[in-house]
Protein backbone atom coordinates (compact mmCIF):
# COMPACT_ATOMS: atom_id res chain seq x y z
CA UNK A 1 0.00 0.00 0.00
CA UNK A 2 1.23 3.32 -0.97
CA UNK A 3 2.25 5.85 2.10
CA UNK A 4 2.58 9.66 1.50
CA UNK A 5 5.35 11.47 1.89
CA UNK A 6 5.76 14.06 4.62
CA UNK A 7 7.99 17.29 3.28
CA UNK A 8 7.19 19.37 6.17
CA UNK A 9 8.83 23.05 5.57
CA UNK A 10 10.84 21.98 2.90
CA UNK A 11 7.13 21.82 0.97
CA UNK A 12 7.08 25.26 1.71
CA UNK A 13 7.78 27.76 -0.89
CA UNK A 14 10.44 30.00 0.67
CA UNK A 15 9.59 33.87 1.53
CA UNK A 16 9.76 36.72 -1.32
CA UNK A 17 13.16 39.06 -0.49
CA UNK A 18 12.77 42.07 0.45
CA UNK A 19 13.16 44.88 -1.85
CA UNK A 20 16.34 46.20 -1.86
CA UNK A 21 14.56 49.70 -1.86
CA UNK A 22 11.04 50.57 -0.16
CA UNK A 23 8.51 51.99 -2.58
CA UNK A 24 8.78 55.30 -0.66
CA UNK A 25 12.31 55.43 -1.25
CA UNK A 26 12.15 54.64 -4.92
CA UNK A 27 8.80 56.78 -5.60
CA UNK A 28 10.88 59.82 -3.73
CA UNK A 29 14.03 58.99 -5.60
CA UNK A 30 12.32 59.60 -9.01
CA UNK A 31 9.98 62.30 -8.18
CA UNK A 32 13.02 64.24 -6.71
CA UNK A 33 15.29 63.47 -9.95
CA UNK A 34 12.62 64.69 -12.16
CA UNK A 35 12.09 68.22 -9.88
CA UNK A 36 15.64 68.79 -9.99
CA UNK A 37 16.47 68.23 -13.74
CA UNK A 38 13.41 71.06 -13.80
CA UNK A 39 14.81 73.38 -10.98
CA UNK A 40 18.78 72.88 -13.24
CA UNK A 41 16.77 73.68 -16.84
CA UNK A 42 15.03 76.78 -15.11
CA UNK A 43 17.67 78.11 -13.04
CA UNK A 44 19.64 78.28 -15.98
CA UNK A 45 17.69 80.37 -17.93
CA UNK A 46 16.48 82.19 -14.48
CA UNK A 47 20.71 82.66 -14.86
CA UNK A 48 20.75 83.88 -18.59
CA UNK A 49 18.21 86.89 -17.66
CA UNK A 50 21.34 88.18 -15.38
CA UNK A 51 24.43 86.42 -15.65
CA UNK A 52 26.23 88.07 -12.83
CA UNK A 53 26.64 87.53 -9.22
CA UNK A 54 26.85 90.12 -6.22
CA UNK A 55 28.04 89.56 -2.87
CA UNK A 56 25.61 91.56 -0.20
CA UNK A 57 22.25 92.76 -0.15
CA UNK A 58 22.04 94.73 -3.37
CA UNK A 59 23.67 93.84 -6.58
CA UNK A 60 22.50 96.05 -10.27
CA UNK A 61 24.60 96.44 -13.54
CA UNK A 62 25.97 99.46 -12.03
CA UNK A 63 27.84 97.66 -9.53
CA UNK A 64 30.80 95.50 -9.83
CA UNK A 65 29.70 92.03 -10.05
CA UNK A 66 31.68 89.46 -7.87
CA UNK A 67 32.19 87.37 -10.79
CA UNK A 68 29.78 87.03 -14.25
CA UNK A 69 29.56 84.73 -16.71
CA UNK A 70 30.89 85.55 -20.59
CA UNK A 71 27.59 84.64 -22.35
CA UNK A 72 24.73 86.85 -23.26
CA UNK A 73 22.09 88.23 -21.53
CA UNK A 74 18.39 87.36 -22.46
CA UNK A 75 17.76 91.51 -20.97
CA UNK A 76 19.23 94.10 -23.14
CA UNK A 77 19.96 96.09 -19.97
CA UNK A 78 22.63 93.69 -18.36
CA UNK A 79 26.05 94.60 -20.19
CA UNK A 80 27.58 91.57 -21.45
CA UNK A 81 29.83 93.09 -24.20
CA UNK A 82 27.59 91.26 -26.90
CA UNK A 83 25.61 92.94 -29.43
CA UNK A 84 22.39 91.22 -29.11
CA UNK A 85 20.15 89.64 -26.03
CA UNK A 86 19.07 85.76 -26.25
CA UNK A 87 15.34 84.88 -26.25
CA UNK A 88 13.80 86.03 -22.46
CA UNK A 89 12.37 82.79 -21.10
CA UNK A 90 12.40 83.99 -17.76
CA UNK A 91 8.83 84.15 -17.53
CA UNK A 92 7.69 80.52 -17.60
CA UNK A 93 11.11 79.65 -16.12
CA UNK A 94 10.57 80.89 -12.91
CA UNK A 95 7.54 80.28 -12.59
CA UNK A 96 8.12 76.31 -13.14
CA UNK A 97 11.25 76.71 -10.97
CA UNK A 98 9.12 77.67 -8.25
CA UNK A 99 6.46 74.89 -8.65
CA UNK A 100 9.11 72.40 -9.12
CA UNK A 101 10.95 73.87 -5.77
CA UNK A 102 7.59 72.93 -3.68
CA UNK A 103 7.32 69.80 -5.09
CA UNK A 104 10.72 68.74 -4.02
CA UNK A 105 9.87 70.32 -0.94
CA UNK A 106 6.98 68.25 0.07
CA UNK A 107 8.62 65.07 -1.46
CA UNK A 108 11.33 65.40 0.98
CA UNK A 109 9.03 65.96 3.92
CA UNK A 110 7.77 62.60 2.93
CA UNK A 111 10.73 61.22 2.80
CA UNK A 112 12.07 62.77 5.91
CA UNK A 113 8.78 61.28 7.92
CA UNK A 114 9.26 57.71 6.15
CA UNK A 115 13.18 57.78 7.25
CA UNK A 116 12.27 58.97 10.73
CA UNK A 117 9.29 56.05 11.35
CA UNK A 118 11.16 53.25 9.84
CA UNK A 119 14.62 53.52 10.85
CA UNK A 120 15.63 53.91 7.43
CA UNK A 121 18.46 56.44 7.76
CA UNK A 122 19.58 54.67 10.67
CA UNK A 123 19.69 51.39 9.28
CA UNK A 124 21.00 52.44 5.30
CA UNK A 125 22.38 55.49 5.54
CA UNK A 126 24.65 56.40 8.40
CA UNK A 127 27.75 54.29 8.31
CA UNK A 128 28.57 52.12 11.09
CA UNK A 129 31.51 52.53 13.22
CA UNK A 130 33.76 49.61 11.49
CA UNK A 131 33.01 51.28 8.05
CA UNK A 132 34.67 54.02 8.49
CA UNK A 133 38.06 53.59 6.84
CA UNK A 134 39.66 54.01 3.88
CA UNK A 135 39.08 50.57 2.79
CA UNK A 136 35.41 50.31 3.44
CA UNK A 137 34.82 53.42 1.71
CA UNK A 138 35.94 52.86 -1.61
CA UNK A 139 34.67 49.20 -1.88
CA UNK A 140 32.62 49.46 -4.66
CA UNK A 141 32.12 45.74 -4.76
CA UNK A 142 29.43 45.75 -2.16
CA UNK A 143 26.52 44.29 -3.08
CA UNK A 144 24.72 46.54 -0.32
CA UNK A 145 22.08 48.89 -1.41
CA UNK A 146 24.42 51.62 -0.52
CA UNK A 147 27.83 51.09 0.22
CA UNK A 148 30.12 52.89 3.14
CA UNK A 149 30.73 55.99 0.32
CA UNK A 150 27.55 56.32 -0.82
CA UNK A 151 26.10 56.33 2.48
CA UNK A 152 28.40 59.53 3.61
CA UNK A 153 27.75 61.44 0.41
CA UNK A 154 23.81 60.69 0.51
CA UNK A 155 24.04 61.81 4.63
CA UNK A 156 26.37 65.69 3.05
CA UNK A 157 23.50 66.13 -0.07
CA UNK A 158 20.58 65.36 2.48
CA UNK A 159 21.29 66.95 5.65
CA UNK A 160 23.34 69.70 4.06
CA UNK A 161 22.95 70.81 0.49
CA UNK A 162 19.12 70.56 0.38
CA UNK A 163 18.32 72.26 3.77
CA UNK A 164 20.88 75.40 2.07
CA UNK A 165 19.07 75.09 -1.51
CA UNK A 166 15.86 75.72 0.84
CA UNK A 167 17.19 78.11 3.17
CA UNK A 168 18.84 80.24 0.10
CA UNK A 169 15.57 80.03 -2.28
CA UNK A 170 13.58 80.98 0.01
CA UNK A 171 16.10 83.74 1.16
CA UNK A 172 15.48 84.71 -2.22
CA UNK A 173 11.75 85.32 -1.62
CA UNK A 174 10.16 88.90 -0.85
CA UNK A 175 7.23 87.36 0.81
CA UNK A 176 9.60 85.13 2.96
CA UNK A 177 12.07 87.30 3.61
CA UNK A 178 9.54 90.12 4.84
CA UNK A 179 8.31 87.62 7.59
CA UNK A 180 11.77 86.19 8.60
CA UNK A 181 13.89 88.96 7.64
CA UNK A 182 16.85 86.47 9.77
CA UNK A 183 16.43 84.01 7.08
CA UNK A 184 18.26 86.47 4.71
CA UNK A 185 20.15 88.50 7.30
CA UNK A 186 21.79 85.55 8.50
CA UNK A 187 23.42 84.80 4.65
CA UNK A 188 24.73 88.39 4.14
CA UNK A 189 21.69 89.41 2.30
CA UNK A 190 20.01 88.55 -1.01
CA UNK A 191 22.58 88.49 -3.56
CA UNK A 192 24.89 86.62 -1.17
CA UNK A 193 21.87 84.17 -0.48
CA UNK A 194 21.77 83.99 -4.74
CA UNK A 195 25.43 83.44 -4.89
CA UNK A 196 25.53 80.62 -2.56
CA UNK A 197 22.51 79.04 -4.11
CA UNK A 198 24.27 78.92 -7.05
CA UNK A 199 27.32 77.26 -5.98
CA UNK A 200 24.98 74.52 -3.53
CA UNK A 201 23.86 73.99 -7.56
CA UNK A 202 26.97 73.32 -8.75
CA UNK A 203 27.65 70.97 -6.04
CA UNK A 204 24.43 68.94 -6.73
CA UNK A 205 25.00 68.50 -9.97
CA UNK A 206 28.41 67.48 -9.71
CA UNK A 207 26.78 65.12 -7.10
CA UNK A 208 24.12 63.75 -9.81
CA UNK A 209 27.30 62.99 -12.45
CA UNK A 210 29.09 61.22 -9.96
CA UNK A 211 25.75 59.30 -8.96
CA UNK A 212 24.99 58.40 -12.79
CA UNK A 213 28.60 57.29 -13.21
CA UNK A 214 28.70 55.22 -10.04
CA UNK A 215 25.38 53.60 -11.27
CA UNK A 216 27.36 52.41 -14.39
CA UNK A 217 30.10 51.38 -12.82
CA UNK A 218 28.56 49.22 -10.05
CA UNK A 219 26.02 47.88 -12.41
CA UNK A 220 23.66 49.97 -14.35
CA UNK A 221 20.85 47.24 -15.20
CA UNK A 222 21.26 45.69 -11.22
CA UNK A 223 20.95 49.18 -9.77
CA UNK A 224 18.23 50.73 -11.62
CA UNK A 225 16.06 47.86 -11.44
CA UNK A 226 16.50 47.56 -7.76
CA UNK A 227 15.29 51.54 -7.84
CA UNK A 228 12.02 50.96 -10.13
CA UNK A 229 10.99 47.86 -8.98
CA UNK A 230 13.02 47.08 -6.03
CA UNK A 231 14.35 43.69 -7.68
CA UNK A 232 17.46 42.21 -6.19
CA UNK A 233 20.08 40.59 -8.42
Amino acid sequence: MATSTWTGDAAESPAPAAPRHAATVRVTHWITTLCFLALLVTGIEILISHPRFYWGETGNVTMKPLFSFPIPSSRSTVPTGYKYVLPDQNGWSRYLHFEAAWIAVLTGLVYAIFGVFTGHWRRNLLPAGAEWTWASLWDRKSTDAYNPLQRVSYVLVIFGLFPLMIWTGLAMSPGFVAAFPIAVTSLGGQQSARTIHFFATVALTAFLLVHVVMVCVTGFKTRMRAMITGGRG
